[in-house]
């Protein structure tokens, strides 16, 4: 990456905010950033694939100069687009088959079994549109059902009880095919193993407890590594995530240890090499158990900014590291703080509503001056309606989030909890 010469890096959909967390890799300077698509279009999966991968295509072939890198740090559609414009181009990237033995949730299940099968749950597929489709799960309530792909939750539902399924399969039948539609356009370009389904299919699996954690690192020409742990606290409630706070201390050594070792041994017997991956787990204290919730093939654009505030510079820095074919590599500590989070602002008990007000950008000036650093973003205007909102989970509306720094993690929760008060939403509910 060092040197004068300016070397081409596109980003599938980058936006303003990512543009600013990649200003602080080395040689920053000797970049050039282009956008690949806008981001607005590359999160949307209700799409056809091909159109969107030949707009990609184009757009390459239309620039005046060479692609030297490509890179993403966004979910499906863009997860699977890198992979294809790498390969066609003769650029690092892992395999699209490798990338997809994670991105679908059950043949990912099936790969876990085959060589991490301490950390998997049951599971079983189903066919949403079958009426028999659970005669065959064994699996006992609770447990969960989701399409097997999606993200952010979105269709994912708890069982508790026959009842509890047929009010969710209508919605799954009603929804799955935003993702399973484009997904089914990207599992066509490769040979499936037998007894994987199609992109309109779902997973059932049981149920796991425990405090949540995300592992993420790199694989370059076969070397594994890991460059960061992150923790995601509940609320005060213990009802929902509250944030994702890095550096991640709350699980013991060993366990981590393990987390990583974990994810080498899958990650090695998929074949999955240059790139970077993420990995969420869960941990029950209890019984000394670790749980592998899911394996994402890409930097988590969740955690840049994180990595930023306390380490000096972004996770971008092993993302390029990997896309120039160099041995990727992260500072620690270098930044001007100890700990940092990515905080959410929710509904609280609110099923749908009218969005009827929104911090003043007063309001957010004052959050931002008296903590510096802090970043706020809205993802709700004046007008919304809650249930209409995209990339949402089935049981709370995210409607804002907070990027914070500070010097402990004391420090950062009061300032989390202050930021709550001063930041408020006027939701007007709405009757079912």
């Amino acid at each position: 990456m060092a040197g004068e010469i300016v070397s081409n890096v596109f980003v599938i959909g980058l936006d303003d905010f990512q543009r600013g967390q990649l200003e602080t890799v080395t040689n920053a300077e000797s970049l050039a950033f282009h956008r690949l698509l806008p981001p607005e279009l590359v999160t949307r999966p209700d799409q056809r694939f091909q159109d969107l991968l030949d707009r990609a295509r184009a757009d390459l072939d239309a620039f005046d100069g060479d692609v030297d890198a490509i890179i993403a740090h966004w979910d499906f559609p863009t997860s699977v687009l890198a992979p294809i414009l790498c390969r066609e181009r003769g650029l690092p990237s892992a395999s699209l088959e490798a990338v997809l033995a994670c991105e679908h949730k059950y043949w990912s299940r099936c790969e876990q079994r085959a060589s991490v099968p301490e950390v998997a749950p049951a599971f079983a597929a189903f066919d949403p549109f079958d009426e028999d489709a659970f005669a065959g799960i064994e699996l006992d309530y609770p447990f969960w059902i989701k399409p097997v792909k999606t993200h952010s939750s979105q269709l994912g539902f708890r069982i508790d009880s026959a009842e509890d399924l047929d009010e969710a399969i209508p919605q799954i039948r009603e929804g799955i095919g935003a993702f399973g539609d484009p997904f089914d356009e990207v599992l066509a370009l490769v040979d499936l193993p037998a007894g994987i389904p199609g992109g309109n299919s779902c997973l059932a699996e049981s149920i796991v407890t425990g405090d949540q954690v995300t592992i993420e690192g790199t694989v370059h020409e076969g070397g594994f590594a890991v460059h960061g742990i992150i923790d995601s606290p509940k609320d005060e409630e213990g009802r929902h995530f509250s944030r994702y706070e890095y550096p991640g201390t709350s699980l013991p050594e060993e366990v981590r240890e393990r987390m990583s070792d974990v994810c080498e041994r899958y990650l090695r017997h998929i074949g999955y090499d240059n790139a970077c991956w993420n990995a969420e787990f869960m941990y029950d204290e209890g019984a000394d158990q670790l749980w592998l919730l899911e394996v994402n093939t890409r930097i988590s654009q969740s955690h840049a900014d994180l990595f930023a505030k306390v380490d000096g510079m972004s996770n971008h820095e092993v993302a390029l590291d990997i896309a120039f074919g160099s041995p990727p590599s992260m500072p620690e500590g270098r930044g001007n703080f100890a700990v940092a989070a990515k905080c959410f602002l929710w509904t609280e008990e609110v099923t749908d509503g009218i969005v009827r007000g929104v911090p003043s950008e007063e309001r957010i000036a004052e959050v931002t001056e008296r903590f510096p650093g802090t970043h706020v973003s809205l993802a709700v205007d004046v007008g919304d309606r809650l249930s209409e909102l995209a990339d949402q989970s089935s049981y709370r509306y995210d409607v804002g989030t907070l990027m914070i720094g500070a010097q402990s993690r004391e420090e950062l929760v009061e300032r989390y909890r202050t930021c709550r008060e001063l930041l408020t939403f006027d939701i007007e509910p709405l009757e079912h």
